[in-house]
C-alpha cells in the first residue's frame, strides 16, 4: 500500500493541486496512517468509472511541474497512451481532500493518480497478476516514486484485487473518448499581445523572496523567479501565454492563501 505523503498538493496550473496522491506531500500532524474503508465496501460495489468527454480540468495540467525537486511533464494528450508498471493505492488518508484536478477524492470510486496523463483521462486498468480490469477516471497526480506507474484509488485496488498486496504489475490504457484527452480546452484562449508576469510579493532582503519562492514551487504555482529592482526582490510568476492561464493561476494563488498576485509587463 503506497504510505508516501502527498499534497492535493495541488496540482498550480496544472498542477496546481497534488493533495489525495499518497507520495506527495508530507504525513500531516499527528501521523495519520493511510489505510482500507471501513465502510464494508466490496469489489462488486465498485463500479467503472463512464468515459466521456470532458475539457481538461483547470488545475493539475501545469507543465513542466516539480515535485521533491524532480521535474515532470504532462502530456500533450492520451490518445494511444499504453503502459505496464507498477500500480500501488491510497486510501483513508486522503479520503474527502481534494485532488489535482480540484475533485474531491472519494476512495469508493474508480479514480487514480498519475504523473503525466492529462487530467482528466479514462484508462482500463488490468492485473497483470490476475486479468483483473477496472476503467478509471485520472484525477490525481503521482504517485512520485520512480518504479511506480500508477496510484489506484482504494475502490479500484479491490476491483483488482490488489489490496493486500499492495502493489501489483498492471497494464495501463487510456481510452479515447475526443476532446477530453486533448492538450487544449473546448474554447480558445485569448492571446495577450505580450508576455504577462504575475507579481506574488516584494521583499526588502532575498531571504524573505527566496522563502516566498519555496512556498509558491512547494504549492505548484510555476515558473517562479526573483527579480532586483529599485533595492527589492520582487518575486514574479510567468511568463503565461494567454489570460486564461493568467487568471487561473491568480484564482489558485487566492485559494491556496498566497495574496492576490497582479499584473506586470516585462
Amino acid at each position: 500500500m503506497s504510505l508516501a505523503g502527498r499534497v492535493l498538493v495541488m496540482t498550480a496550473l496544472a498542477g496546481l493541486l497534488l493533495t489525495g496522491c499518497a507520495d506527495k506531500q508530507p504525513k500531516p500532524a499527528g501521523g495519520q496512517a493511510d489505510g482500507p474503508s471501513t465502510s464494508g465496501l466490496t469489489a462488486a460495489d465498485v463500479k467503472d468509472a463512464v468515459p466521456r468527454a470532458e475539457p481538461r480540468a483547470r488545475y493539475g495540467n501545469h507543465s513542466p511541474y516539480e515535485v521533491f525537486g524532480k521535474k515532470y511533464t504532462v502530456m500533450p494528450s492520451s490518445k494511444g497512451y499504453h503502459a505496464k508498471g507498477t500500480a500501488s493505492w491510497y486510501g483513508s488518508k486522503f479520503h474527502g481532500r481534494r485532488t489535482s484536478s480540484g475533485e474531491p477524492y472519494d476512495m469508493h470510486l474508480a479514480t487514480a493518480a498519475h504523473k503525466s496523463l492529462p487530467l482528466p483521462t479514462y484508462a482500463e486498468v488490468t492485473n497483470l497478476d490476475n486479468g483483473r480490469k477496472v476503467i478509471v477516471k485520472i484525477n490525481d497526480r503521482g504517485p512520485f516514486k520512480d518504479d511506480r506507474l500508477i496510484d489506484m484509488s482504494y475502490g479500484a485496488a479491490l476491483r483488482l484485487d490488489m489490496i493486500r498486496t499492495g502493489t501489483a504489475r498492471v497494464e495501463v490504457r487510456a481510452i479515447d473518448v475526443g476532446g477530453g484527452s486533448e492538450i487544449a480546452d473546448t474554447a480558445p484562449a485569448k492571446a495577450v499581445t505580450s508576455e504577462t508576469w504575475l507579481q506574488a510579493g516584494a521583499y526588502s532582503r532575498r531571504d524573505g523572496a527566496r522563502a516566498m519562492v519555496r512556498s509558491l514551487e512547494h504549492s505548484q504555482l510555476t515558473p517562479v523567479s526573483i527579480r532586483e529592482d529599485d533595492g527589492l526582490y520582487r518575486v514574479w510568476l510567468g511568463p503565461y501565454p494567454d489570460e486564461a492561464i493568467v487568471d487561473q493561476v491568480i484564482e489558485r494563488a487566492v485559494e491556496l492563501g498566497f495574496d492576490r498576485p497582479h499584473r506586470v509587463k516585462h
